[in-house]
């Protein structure tokens, strides 16, 4: 492996990151919160951290496929680590695995809490941690990708295994050119939501914290009840939306900025995600207004809401959906499962993997009556490789390996099985609430400390594609290269 530039990747990754720390501790000394000291020795501990790993100089420029899965892996653990320093410092009731799985919570856009009473924290320490998500969402590090070649560095490994879904390309020739355009493609669409809260009647701080959870699908909110506190159809609409369009894939847009509409509507996996959407709302708003509900459009609103919330592992709420009839919370599930699209800020399985898995379906019942016939597996008329459709078998299989083994485990915590089900859904898809133990209404801080760094490792896990970390730690990748 080579770590002079491993050190010196992270040493960068770190210095970005206590810069990021600013916005917060301006905030805090603005407002004059109890958390300014944490956020000083936060930026000063991490940017000195940074400052002396980016100084390693006998390091060869090219970055390996070892080397890019080391630097993800390790920056994302480094970041959350060190990020959680604010939170830990200003509030003494929380131990650091509390602020470790917090801050972890938001880098991976998961939401998962476990603070019983958000609204008691100072306003610097929110906005850090609603931050994180707007961060963690589009990639900390697809943002250093677009500074290494300042340094002779190529990126291509570092964006490839920190990205979503099965195949990875670039938008443009150049790899901090793609960089560039996805984050103006994500800074344009925060700027958006955030002008249309406010014309809703936000303030200024809560519209920048929810569109930084749901741009970044993450789900931290300024207030207990999430969403809910604005008994508004207008604020409620525009949250659901943003969120429905924040499980796209953001090179879709790009190709709308280039006039190629006509490829965009086209396109499987956005028609399969939209079909979804379109679905659940419709069946779910159906049962909530035949079971209790008293106004259909009531009902249909929390239906879209929720849906689009869940679909996009976003996991804000306007309603206690645990509460909701079995069959609701059934296709809420499904939903966690499923996620968003490749290429988006969402997480779960992915979309591009479910419509691939039914194509396989459709031809093995093909090849019944047709054994010799070649059917290739296409999305969009490309044909898929082997490579890929290996890969996504291997993905799934391994998700619910995963899944079922997390399951397990969080139950020797005493919870039921539903708890502790949607518990390891919950994180390993990045959604943050759950059913039961762990409800839109409750938090993740009743578990004991190694379950919360056990459910850290299922955030980190989800968030990297599952192969990213598992790949990293396996004893013969340390040997030698694959």
């Amino acid at each position: 492996m080579n770590y002079g530039i491993v050190l010196r990747v992270l040493g960068i990754l770190l210095i970005v990151e206590s810069l990021l720390m600013i916005p917060s501790l301006l905030i805090s000394i603005y407002t004059g919160g109890d958390d300014t000291m944490a956020f000083i020795l936060g930026i000063i501990i991490t940017g000195l951290i940074g400052f002396v790993l980016s100084r390693q100089k006998n390091y060869k420029n090219q970055i390996s496929a070892r080397d890019g899965l080391a630097i993800v892996s390790f920056g994302w653990v480094m970041a959350s680590l060190l990020g959680a320093i604010p939170l830990y410092i200003s509030r003494s009731t929380i131990t650091y695995i509390d602020a470790f799985f917090e801050i972890v919570s938001g880098f991976t856009t998961t939401g998962a809490t476990i603070l019983s009473n958000v609204e008691t924290l100072p306003l610097g320490i929110l906005f850090w941690r609603s931050f994180t998500h707007w961060i963690g969402g589009m990639g900390i590090l697809v943002f250093t990708v677009a500074l290494l070649p300042a340094l002779g560095v190529g990126g291509f490994q570092i964006f490839k295994a920190e990205s979503t879904g099965p195949s990875i390309g670039k938008i443009a020739p150049k790899m901090k050119d793609t960089a560039k355009i996805l984050y103006t493609t994500y800074i344009a669409i925060t700027i958006l939501q955030i002008v249309m809260l406010k014309i809703g009647g936000m303030s200024l701080f809560d519209s920048l914290v929810y569109t930084f959870g749901t741009v970044g699908t993450g789900g931290f909110a300024t207030k207990n009840n999430s969403v809910a506190f604005y008994d508004s159809t207008y604020i409620h609409l525009v949250i659901g939306f943003f969120m429905v369009f924040s499980g796209v894939s953001f090179s879709l847009y790009y190709t709308i900025y280039k006039g190629k509409l006509r490829e965009v509507i086209l396109d499987e996996e956005l028609r399969l995600y939209f079909g979804i959407v379109l679905v659940s709302t419709f069946a779910i708003g159906l049962n909530l207004f035949m079971t209790g509900y008293d106004h259909i459009g009531l009902a249909f609103r929390d239906s879209f809401f929720q849906v689009g919330s869940i679909m996009t592992t976003t996991g804000y709420s306007t309603a206690d959906f645990d509460l909701w009839p079995s069959f609701s919370k059934g296709i809420l599930f499904l939903l966690m499962l499923i996620g968003g699209s490749a290429g988006s800020t969402a997480g779960g399985i992915k979309v591009i993997r479910i419509l691939i898995m039914f194509k396989l379906i459709k031809r093995e019942i093909l090849k019944i009556f047709h054994p010799r016939a070649m059917l290739p597996i296409k999305v969009n008329g490309k044909t898929m490789s082997n490579e890929v459709v290996a890969g996504i078998y291997s993905f799934i299989a391994l998700y619910l390996v995963i899944f079922s083994t997390g399951t397990l485990l969080v139950s020797l915590e005493g919870v039921d099985l539903e708890s502790a089900a949607s518990t390891v859904a919950a994180t390993l898809s990045n959604i943050g609430p759950g059913f039961g133990f762990v409800g839109p209404i409750r938090n993740f801080g009743g578990y004991h400390q190694i379950t919360k760094l056990l459910l850290s490792f299922f955030m980190l896990l989800g968030r990297l594609e599952l192969f990213t970390i598992i790949a990293l730690i396996a004893p013969k990748n340390w040997r030698r290269e694959i």
